[in-house]
């Protein structure tokens, strides 16, 4: 119970990365409460699960698309937590296109939620959010890879780890840390491991396999319990070597 009486929000909680974060930071001992964009059935299953284990959890409806929204949920979920300790940026969308195929509409689709949406939510948590925590955004390798057809996505990842760099200089003199979290291939139902795309894929990572979304909340975990006290400002990759 390394994270025992601290309070979490994870955004995009619902399925997938979001939800395995969300579930282990409540066995790691935090209340937690999540956003979702429009699967109340997935946020509820997730609450449903860390209650089931004895846990504390909320869930609250934010499209990260629309600054208000995102205020809204974030400030929903900061009262009900009573401040928060932890915020874990995890929404994200990713729409795959050629620079010939690309359009305004899917360009500022991606930028406004995985680079304005995180900023604008970051910026409604400050003032809930209490000296010496911690700030967690889920990028990707992406930001540092490219991949045909990724394009923007690619570019908004890199600003997702520009934003953590900056805002650890920012933050610093509240100790609070921030960082970034880079998955690659993980097995989700958005992409799993037995699909046509990740048996193109599995021959770039060393590993030679897709990652598990347990390892990337574990990671998250780490990043937000006390033995991460000196860690500000960095990147992770989980990735099975493939950015190696």
């Amino acid at each position: 119970m390394s994270l025992a009486r601290k309070t979490a929000l994870v955004t995009g909680g619902s399925r997938g990365i979001g939800s395995a974060i969300a579930r282990r930071l409540a066995a790691d001992g935090s209340a937690v409460a999540i956003t979702y964009g429009g699967n109340k059935a997935a946020a509820d299953a997730t609450v449903a699960a860390i209650e089931g284990a004895g846990g504390t959890a909320f869930a609250f409806q934010a499209d990260a698309a629309d600054p208000a929204s995102q205020r809204a949920g974030v400030e929903q979920a900061a009262a009900a937590l009573g401040g928060i300790d932890i915020l874990v940026h995890n929404a994200g969308v990713a729409e795959f296109s050629t620079v010939a195929d690309d359009t305004d509409e899917t360009f500022d689709r991606q930028f406004g939620v995985n680079v304005k949406g995180l900023h604008v939510g970051t910026r409604a948590a400050l003032p809930h959010l209490r000296d010496g925590g911690r700030i967690i955004l889920i990028g990707s390798i992406s930001g540092e890879m490219a991949f045909p057809a990724t394009t923007v996505y690619s570019a908004t990842k890199a600003a997702v780890a520009a934003l953590a760099r900056g805002w650890a200089k920012d933050l610093a003199p509240r100790n609070i840390l921030v960082n970034t979290v880079q998955p690659g291939p993980i097995d989700t139902d958005m992409n799993p491991a037995d699909s046509d795309f990740a048996a193109q894929v599995l021959g770039a990572i060393p590993l030679g396999r897709y990652g598990k979304v347990e390892e990337i909340a574990g990671a998250v975990a780490f990043l937000a319990g006390p033995d991460a006290s000196y860690i500000t400002g960095t990147t992770l990759n989980i990735d099975g070597g493939a950015t190696a």
